[in-house]
């Protein structure tokens, strides 16, 4: 098995941190997503890929935007811009190895492996580690802080003990 620590652009062009760990004869790869505000090197990624590793699927796991080890202002990151983290890490894979066959996502990261599927034509299977049914779910996250977020623009928020500035995004 080996460890390689890569790095890959975004489409904004911000450089995203990544660990790549594969067998000595991988018959897939994997991408991994992590939960929101979490890393590339939380111990549930770390134990998933080595148990991937094991049975001979290589692994990306990689920071988002803004996160651990990757450039950029995680207060403007979303979903959407996960998502297109995702799909630029599959094209890192397909340029430099073999596409990703297999799409893991964690929580918030299970959501989006799901909306980066459709992009990621070679994917064959795709799973979600307590993902989010609905948005609701997700809004609980900031149960107090929503009329503020929506009033201010942002709000500075605690999430698993760290504080993040959390944007009103606006579309359309």
């Amino acid at each position: 098995m080996s460890k390689k620590k890569i790095t890959f652009q975004n489409p904004q062009g911000m450089s995203l941190s990544g660990l790549l760990e594969t067998p000595e004869s991988p018959k897939a790869y994997a991408l991994f997503a992590h939960c929101f505000t979490c890393g590339k090197d939380i111990k549930a990624a770390a134990r998933i890929a080595k148990a991937l590793v094991n049975n001979n699927i290589a692994v990306l796991r990689f920071d988002f935007t803004g996160l651990g080890s990757s450039e950029g202002d995680f207060s403007n990151s979303n979903f959407s811009s996960n998502v297109a983290d995702l799909v630029a890490a599959s094209e890192y894979l397909r340029e430099m190895y073999q596409a990703p066959s297999i799409l893991i996502g964690h929580s918030l990261g299970g959501a989006a492996v799901i909306a980066a599927a459709k992009h990621i034509p070679e994917a064959k299977g795709v799973v979600t580690i307590g993902a989010p049914a609905e948005a609701a779910h997700v809004m609980k996250q900031f149960r107090g802080h929503v009329e503020a977020i929506r009033d201010i623009g942002e709000y500075n928020v605690m999430l698993a003990g760290r504080e993040f500035t959390i944007k009103k995004t606006v579309s359309g």
